[in-house]
């Protein structure tokens, strides 16, 4: 009788407890996760992978989508592919200052000078402490730096198989670098432009915000109705508007050209109560004749279709909200009656809201309010991390053309959406859509501080004043800060100097270095043999809430710069939802810790939930499927050891020995899951990828491991019982294989007891010529048969069967006489009678 004792090193009693820390140092010292960079182009698989921001704590939603990620490049590091899988830090932006200003208790004030000794409060105070910009950003790289040594923590337990020799941060040097030479080459094709015009401005942060931050949220609003005069006419018109506080910078009036009770107006003039200032009444296909009276007030601004008639009907401009949110101190060209300047004077200072109110008191005493406001809720337009509704001021920023404006460049980023391979394809219609209803071009400054700069100085006038000169720094210069850098051919004293330079105080918006996330990770400009390696990458996984801006902004940068792709796929996830079926977010505080998780249920577990969902489909939180995760890890320990237990040998060629029918049916069986699963793999289908192979997996353990079992203890020189321990070895080899990917712990550690090497660096299982797979079906269904028997008579499953009696189809029949002495050893079968009958299926009894 063979030695059935466990093989030497595999424990007694096997527990996923520790496998983490076991495992992730060891693929770290042996370095099964680094990429080659000597690789050709051929060889490699090269991921865009996101750079999560570093402004807390990672919640649940980045388990989720980083390790479905994980799962194709493990997959593709064992089909062979030297992998370039890096880790960014998105540590840039609005997010790290909220962060650092909560932290430290600290705001930014750029007047202040630096201290090079100063260390923040130990205890913030009620109120922030002004420091120097300089001093704020110091505090940020310091925070960040924490932040991201807690990141990789979380990262390594749960098995992210990056390089981590790759990694970068967003506000890092060659991130920096990068950012402003594509910034400088954008600006000298003439993409890159600066103009003084209506900005989106959210008044908290006091900063721009571009189309694609913004977010609609409802809010309670009320139509007032106004009475403006005419010339010649006793009557006035009535105008209803949500926005009477922005009366002062009404410049125009329209309707619609079909409005019939208006088209006689149109090139006359009203007159603005309170202001008394003439008006121009035009006509504008926007305005709808449904909507208040049909006449809307034009005011410079209200809303983004205030800035399309300002636009399109060439009206003067007559701002009256500053970058803080509050009306001007003086009143603008316009109102320069002494009517007009008086009721502005109440105005000035003010906040919307309180303007509101004291416009509303002076229509009152005038007359020229109607009835009551009538009261609605509408949809408002806010900044994605901003508390107040955005203001639209007029400021001279720096934009990109992303063909908002440009009809040729527009229909070429819509081909290269077509061009782009899509995971789930409907997603391409998200990307669509937004190109098609882009309204502007792309606004890319930002009044903040801790950002990558705008990398220009301007020429200085002989008051010492900013002229539109501009002066730019080498491309080997880079990066640079013009807020304290000296640009060539200048001394530091000559900085806001007559006949000097002043340095652009904007920083560029977040998207605009993240959307260089291939440039940066392979090296462009600074590496170029790697860049040449690796780009166009392979793949760019991410949310599908963000398609509208990191990935159109990449495909943006690309197309300008490279004239190509960034990468061949984009595979989209979905999000995390609460029981209540709402996004997990922190902002909505329904988030869930994973580190808790994974304390509680281990890494494989939490992984197994994630490759569970489908690709870009929004997924429930559910612990039941971690689990269900846990079950799977813990049966593919105990397997592994109880097949290693019948004294298997390594040599997983002896499959040449297979010579029994359920053997080869098995075989079979593997050669059909494995070209199935790599199938869906290669289309980046990981969820059915795993389901088709966990069936196989539970089907060998549950069924052919049992069927066979007894034949495997048989003597080492009888060809039945060698048949099945070469079954056994190769299939065990084979299905630890097609788990890795999902459930990296186990199956290293499973690999371990019998195998050298990682099982992530051995060669994905390639499909081989076997039997007919339906003869593991029909063993399955008798044996299946026979336990339930046993179950309702409440036997024990080692209890004698007297007959078994299988009734069905001849070919049926023929398949389990095939199987038949399996099935009789597992099920103790004394007698298996088989008889012809009209049937679709196999039908049994059972004497026991």
């Amino acid at each position: 009788m063979t030695n059935t004792s466990p093989r030497p090193g595999v424990p007694d009693k096997p527990t996923l407890d520790g496998l983490e820390a076991k495992w992730a140092p060891f693929w770290d010292e042996q370095g099964v996760h680094v990429f080659d960079r000597s690789a050709s182009r051929e060889q490699v698989y090269s991921i865009d992978t996101p750079p999560p921001t570093v402004s807390g704590s990672l919640h649940v939603g980045h388990v989720f989508s980083y390790t479905q990620t994980d799962a194709i490049a493990r997959f593709q590091r064992m089909r062979g592919k030297q992998v370039f899988y890096p880790m960014g830090w998105d540590d840039n932006g609005l997010p790290t200052e909220r962060r650092v200003q909560n932290y430290f208790g600290v705001r930014c004030e750029p007047s202040l000078p630096y201290e090079p000794d100063f260390t923040p409060p130990e205890t913030p105070g009620k109120q922030q402490l002004p420091v120097s910009r300089r001093n704020f950003i110091e505090l940020c790289e310091q925070l960040t730096v924490e932040d991201e040594k807690v990141f990789e923590s979380l990262w390594h337990r749960l098995g992210l198989s990056v390089d981590w020799g790759r990694t970068y941060q967003t506000i890092g040097g060659n991130a920096r670098a990068v950012s402003q030479r594509m910034f400088l080459r954008n600006l000298a094709r003439g993409e890159a432009y600066r103009a003084e015009a209506p900005t989106l401005w959210d008044v908290t942060f006091r900063t721009a915000v571009a189309q694609a931050e913004l977010e609609d949220r409802e809010r309670p609003s009320a139509y007032h109705h106004l009475l403006f005069r005419r010339d010649g006419s006793e009557e006035p018109l009535e105008i209803a508007t949500t926005r009477p506080e922005l009366l002062p910078a009404c410049v125009a009036v329209v309707a619609h050209p079909e409005d019939a009770r208006y088209r006689a107006l149109f090139g006359t003039s009203l007159t603005t109560p309170v202001f008394g200032v003439e008006v121009p009444v035009l006509a504008h296909r926007l305005a709808d004749p449904e909507k208040g009276t049909g006449l809307v007030m034009v005011c410079t601004f209200g809303d983004t279709t205030d800035v399309v008639w300002w636009r399109e009907l060439d009206l003067p401009t007559r701002s009256v909200l500053g970058r803080d949110g509050r009306f001007l101190p003086d009143a603008p060209a316009g109102l320069d009656g002494e009517q007009a300047a008086a009721a502005y004077r109440a105005l000035a200072g003010a906040t919307p809201h309180t303007a509101r109110e004291r416009i509303l008191e002076l229509l009152r005493t005038e007359g020229s309010l109607v009835g009551e406001p009538r009261h609605f809720n509408h949809m408002v337009k806010f900044y994605e991390k901003g508390d107040k509704p955005l203001e639209i001021v007029t400021s001279r920023q720096w934009y990109l053309r992303n063909g908002g404006r440009d009809a040729e460049l527009r229909e070429r980023l819509l081909a290269r959406g077509r061009e782009l391979a899509w995971h789930p394809e409907h997603m391409h219609g998200r990307y669509q859509a937004w190109v098609e209803g882009l309204a502007g071009d792309w606004l890319i400054s930002r009044q903040r501080y801790f950002g990558v700069p705008v990398p220009i100085w301007y020429r200085c006038d002989g008051a010492g004043n900013a002229t539109d000169e501009l002066i730019l720094p080498p491309e080997e210069t880079l990066p640079v800060d013009p807020t304290s850098d000296v640009p060539p051919g200048f001394t530091a004293d000559l900085r806001d100097a007559p006949g000097g330079f002043t340095g652009d105080p904007d920083v560029m918006d977040t998207w605009a270095t993240s959307s260089l996330t291939p440039q940066i990770a392979g090296g462009w400009g600074f590496d170029d043999d790697l860049f040449r390696r690796v780009f166009p990458m392979d793949l760019r996984p991410q949310a599908h809430e963000i398609i509208r801006t990191w990935l159109f902004s990449t495909v943006v940068r690309a197309e300008l710069e490279h004239d190509e792709l960034p990468w061949r796929n984009a595979a989209i996830s979905g999000w995390i939802l609460d029981p209540d079926r709402k996004k997990m977010s922190k902002s909505k505080g329904n988030v869930v810790t994973p580190l808790d998780l994974l304390d509680q249920h281990g890494s494989d577990a939490v992984r197994y939930w994630a490759v569970s969902a489908r690709p870009g489909t929004d997924t429930a939180f559910e612990v039941a499927q971690m689990k269900i995760g846990r079950r799977l890890a813990i049966k593919i320990l105990n397997a592994t050891k109880f097949v290693l237990g019948l004294g298997l040998g390594l040599d997983t060629a002896a499959r040449a020995a297979v010579t029994e029918p359920l053997d080869r049916a098995l075989l079979a069986r593997l050669d059909q899951v494995t070209g199935e699963a790599t199938a869906l793999l290669e289309g980046y289908d990981y969820a059915r990828a795993l389901e088709v192979t966990e069936r196989c997996f539970w089907v060998f353990c549950d069924d052919y491991v049992e069927l066979v079992k007894n034949r495997a203890y048989g003597e080492g020189d009888d060809p039945g019982a060698a048949s099945a321990r070469a079954t056994l070895s190769y299939a065990l080899s084979v299905l630890l294989r097609l788990l890795a990917p999902y459930l990296p712990f186990a199956t290293e550690e499973a690999w371990s007891w019998w195998q050298d090497g990682s099982v992530h660096r051995a060669p994905w299982p390639a499909e081989l010529r076997g039997g007919d797979a339906a003869l593991l079906d029909v063993a399955g269904g008798a044996i299946t048969a026979v336990r339930r028997a046993k179950s309702s008579a409440q036997l024990s499953m080692r209890a004698q069967v007297a007959k078994v009696t299988a009734r069905g189809p001849a070919d049926l029949l023929d398949a389990l006489r095939q199987v038949a002495p399996d099935v009789c050893s597992a099920g103790r079968v004394g007698e298996l009678i088989l008889e012809p009958a009209e049937a679709e299926d196999l039908g049994y009894e059972i004497v026991l």
